[in-house]
């Protein structure tokens, strides 16, 4: 028995290379690293990650979440409605093109695909290609559907904790009294792949090779199903780890609240219908609250009196090298004290050898941070900073760089 069902899950795993969202994922990832780096060159000159940092993100978690919870799906017997897998993946690709990419959480993919699918059942309409075996309407089909949607929500927090804080992207925009400030962006994209059990055989017999396997009477087919998980946060009152952080822990705790009622749906399978749409409202209600709080709080990303405040550090710089961190302050540059942007290259042309930082950290704690500069350095020094209004063109807002550019 065990052997049959590792047959059928590597047959199931062809299926993934067969699905279009599968492959236009990846495109969708590499146009969102190039857009940032565009965005990065245009703001600071420089990338503060290169453009396919999104798409190294797209996969590896997921994967692993992705088998955990084919684990779980598989186990527990969840049986998925093709209607439910492809209306998904619809929503996938229109709200994709919104470029809004919190529309991606599974709450509006799948939740809106799970009345979609009621819909379609309940009108006894068919797809092409397709055959269901969920023609005639029954209710017992829809607890499976927001179970999934739970499992997936606690996945997207899952995703955002530990993988939303990595490489935030610095952006320079107007603050509330029209001066420059920073703040970092999230825009983050992830592929869950995930074994999925569906009513009957998922295609016609032109694909002898299916895999289909029966329990009883019934017949069924495994699929593995590649599922989109978007994430958007502009953060600008906390630091990117901390703010993210808060976001994904909130997402798994209503992710498993969701699951858990859920449940109910195999007692009162009508009352899934209830549950799914104060889903969607709840899900909103948090990105709304999380914005709303943000926009709250004052800008933490701006110029300070006591120097200069770290808005990026480039990877592999000497400044990530010395440990200098998003989020602290350079008060001192070879042992002058920096007031302004110029101020600080002024004294970084002291010593072109040399470079030694006081720095106040994230705890209000004052370090020192020294290193030798050689010619040909990546990057130089490799700090972004919160630019001084001056230093922009008003009309075409493109960062006009300094005399001495080259030690940032």
């Amino acid at each position: 028995m065990a052997l049959d069902w590792g047959f059928e899950l590597l047959k199931g795993l062809e299926s993934l290379f067969l699905n279009p969202l599968f492959y236009y994922l990846f495109i969708v990832a590499i146009i969102l690293g190039i857009s940032r780096v565009k965005r990065e060159r245009k703001q600071f000159h420089v990338r503060a990650k290169d453009a396919f940092f999104e798409l190294r993100q797209l996969l590896p978690l997921g994967f692993v979440l992705g088998l955990i919870l084919s684990v779980v799906t598989i186990g527990v017997g969840l049986v998925i409605p093709i209607e439910t897998i492809i209306f998904a993946a619809l929503f996938t690709f229109l709200w994709s093109l919104t470029t809004n990419f919190r529309f991606l959480s599974p709450v509006y993919t799948v939740g809106f695909a799970f009345f979609a699918t009621l819909f379609f059942l309940s009108k006894k309409w068919s797809l092409p290609l397709i055959e269901s075996h969920t023609a005639e309407w029954n209710s017992s089909i829809l607890p499976s559907i927001a179970a999934l949607l739970g499992l997936l929500m606690i996945a997207e927090g899952i995703l955002i904790f530990r993988n939303g804080r990595k490489g935030t992207s610095p952006k320079l925009i107007k603050g509330k009294r029209g001066l420059r400030v920073g703040v970092h962006e999230v825009k983050r994209l992830w592929m869950l792949p995930l074994f999925l059990i569906i009513p009957g055989e998922a295609l016609k017999a032109s694909f002898e090779w299916w895999p289909v396997f029966s329990v009883g009477s019934q017949t069924y087919s495994i699929l593995l199903v590649p599922f989109a998980i978007g994430y958007y946060q502009q953060i600008q009152g906390m630091l990117p780890v901390k703010a993210v952080q808060q976001v994904g822990k909130k997402v798994i705790v209503f992710g498993s609240v969701f699951t858990c009622l859920s449940a109910v749906g195999y007692w009162y399978p009508l009352a899934s219908i209830v549950i799914t749409a104060l889903a969607i409202i709840g899900r909103e209600l948090l990105s709304l609250r999380q914005r709303l709080a943000e926009d709250n709080l004052p800008f933490y990303f701006s110029q300070r009196n006591q120097g200069l405040m770290i808005l990026g550090v480039i990877p592999d710089s000497p400044a990530e090298k010395m440990g200098l961190g998003v989020g602290e302050i350079v008060s001192k540059a070879n042992g002058i004290t920096i007031t302004d942007e110029e101020s600080f290259y002024e004294a970084m042309q002291k010593n072109r050898a040399h470079c030694k930082l006081e720095v106040l950290d994230i705890n209000n704690q004052v370090r020192f941070v020294q290193r030798a500069l050689y010619e040909g350095d990546h990057y130089q020094l490799g700090i972004l900073f919160v630019q001084d209004e001056k230093m922009w063109d008003d009309e075409s807002m493109v960062f006009v760089q300094p005399n001495h550019k080259s030690f940032s």
